[in-house]
């Protein structure tokens, strides 16, 4: 029965790091797709390396460029009252776009293929793009109270980004 025990804290540990590894490179995999599509890319880049990195030193490596970026695009992004407008209008439209994908209006004429094709997911990718719509803001609101107004922008990101580790 002792032996037990030990077998059973190497499968729990190989379990975790399994999980760890899966949802590090989600996040990773997600945020390079946000980065071109819809969505907080940077972020979810940072959160997957940030995962994976309690495993590999080479995601350890590579987290801290990456955090100073995207401190860096959140500070320049609340510098000027148009960027702020952009940012939150595309915000709502993310949200807009996920409450129409939700409810599925009826294929438009011109749509070519069959209605089964027409805004595939449902609410399931509506709810993900309403929920990017609200990261998105809350990531404005959280630029525009720690960097909006700051003398040297890019310097207070990166100090940020540094103060974290």
């Amino acid at each position: 029965m002792s032996d037990d025990k030990p077998q059973r804290r190497r499968s729990t540990r190989a379990v975790r790091r399994l999980v760890l590894e899966i949802v590090g490179w989600v996040l990773v995999a997600g945020g390079i797709a946000a980065l071109v599509l819809p969505g907080p890319g940077l972020l979810l880049l940072v959160a997957g390396l940030a995962v994976l990195s309690e495993q590999y030193e080479w995601a350890e490596r590579r987290l801290e460029p990456v955090k100073v970026m995207a401190y860096k695009a959140a500070a320049d992004g609340v510098q000027t009252w148009p960027r702020i407008i952009a940012s939150c209008t595309g915000a709502l439209a993310l949200a807009a776009v996920g409450v129409v994908w939700g409810i599925r209006p009826d294929p438009p004429a011109w749509w070519s293929l069959d209605d089964d094709w027409w805004l595939l997911g449902g609410w399931g990718t509506g709810a993900t793009l309403i929920l990017s719509a609200c990261i998105a803001l809350g990531f404005i609101v959280y630029s525009f109270r720690t960097f909006r107004g700051v003398e040297d922008p890019e310097g207070a990101a990166e100090r940020k980004a540094l103060d974290e580790d």
